[in-house]
């Protein structure tokens, strides 16, 4: 039974630590699905070439983050195979074995659903930020909820084209703000970025803008081309901001 208990002790091991690098993921500002995904795809040893991925290598934070996970995640398989075989090692009889079997399924599932419990899952995040910031030097901000970014705002980058409705006007003419769209940054052809741009900085073709704002309002500027329809679209995006103030109830996080 010894062995059983070690086996139980080993999986909960293994779920607080992916637990405790998806909070660090996403406290360093990858999105908590994001975070969750490449917290389980390093400990598994799964690899996946994908955009998220790379924003894990690029980010030194994340990297380390990421390395340490791996090395634990190895020394977590080998005990879990071989705390597994012990379980039912010397095991004499047939209702033995079913005995340990029904402990052993019966703990994980409680595990599975303390893992799947949001209450626990609140809790265990608010201490393991609390470590984390306390014990660490990661540039821990969780951006993603700063900005409210699971709800219907985002943020997006759009590449500037010439015929958008965007390109070759000062900022301070196409009214954003108006529609209830902030511009975070402007990353030029040349590669120099322009954070917080003022109202006379002009986009030009190949240039990446930043936006921060509502869902639909951002969908629209993406498509908005310029003439007469793209000038009617902002006005329409304007007089319904105006009429639908950008204002939502959230749960505050303590």
């Amino acid at each position: 039974m010894a062995a059983v208990i070690s086996l139980v002790v080993i999986v909960t091991l293994g779920l607080l630590v992916t637990r405790v690098a998806t909070v660090a993921l996403t406290m360093t500002g990858m999105s908590l699905a994001h975070a969750r995904f490449q917290a389980r795809s390093a400990f598994t040893g799964t690899g996946f070439t994908t955009s998220e991925a790379e924003a894990v290598v690029s980010h030194p934070a994340r990297r380390r983050i990421v390395m340490a996970l791996m090395l634990v995640s190895g020394a977590g398989a080998v005990s879990v195979l071989g705390t597994l075989i012990l379980s039912f090692a010397g095991v004499d009889s047939t209702g033995g074995g079913l005995q340990r079997a029904a402990v052993i399924v019966g703990s994980l599932a409680a595990l599975l659903w303390l893992a799947r419990n949001q209450y626990v899952d609140r809790a265990l995040r608010r201490v393991i930020e609390r470590v984390l910031r306390r014990f660490t030097d990661l540039d821990v901000r969780d951006y993603a909820a700063l900005l409210h970014l699971r709800g219907r705002w985002r943020v997006v980058q759009i590449p500037v084209e010439d015929d958008d409705w965007i390109a070759s006007r000062p900022l301070g003419r196409l009214r954003l703000p108006e529609e209830g769209v902030a511009v975070l940054g402007v990353e030029r052809d040349d590669g120099t970025w322009v954070g917080a741009p003022g109202d006379d900085l002009r986009l030009r073709s190949g240039d990446v803008v930043v936006l921060y704002g509502r869902q639909a309002m951002l969908d629209d500027i993406t498509d908005r081309l310029h003439g007469d329809e793209g000038e009617q679209a902002s006005e329409r995006s304007r007089a319904w901001h105006a009429a639908t103030p950008p204002v939502e109830v959230v749960e505050r996080r303590r």
